[in-house]
């Protein structure tokens, strides 16, 4: 199953960042927004919630408003995003008990578990290094 979560909201994120380049006090709509992802207002609405709570985003609602990035695009990073609109485990393992009688079911987790760890702070510590505002650059960057 896969969750699209992140990857919505870093193209939120990555237009507030180009919008607020040109103009440092405008807001998009959650409809323009949607119109670039093609997706509906609603969902960008839920995804600006959530990015707000973070202290990602501000948001206006109303005549006149919008949403702009809460601190520069140099002061977010990918993680700060994922933590925001995600799962707190980017490799979970399977929830339920385990099968006594199956020796793989019963030994999954110790065999699964590092690996997913390993993963996990791996993941982590790249999402950590990339900042939007790198995303903004290489989006203004000519197309090689």
């Amino acid at each position: 199953m896969s969750n699209s979560r992140f990857a919505v909201a870093t193209h939120v994120l990555t237009s507030l960042a180009l919008v607020a380049e040109d103009d440092p006090a405008a807001r998009l709509t959650s409809e323009a927004l949607a119109a670039s992802i093609n997706t509906s207002p609603v969902v960008i609405r839920r995804i600006i919630g959530r990015l707000r709570a973070a202290g990602l985003v501000v948001a206006q609602t109303g005549r006149g408003g919008g949403a702009a990035l809460a601190r520069p695009a140099s002061k977010i990073s990918l993680l700060d995003v994922h933590r925001a609109v995600d799962e707190p485990v980017l490799f979970a393992l399977n929830p339920n008990q385990p099968n006594p009688q199956c020796a793989v079911s019963c030994r999954m987790k110790d065999v699964l578990g590092p690996a997913f760890a390993a993963a996990e702070r791996a993941a982590r510590a790249q999402l950590a290094r990339v900042r939007l505002s790198s995303l903004v650059a290489a989006l203004r960057a000519p197309r090689a």
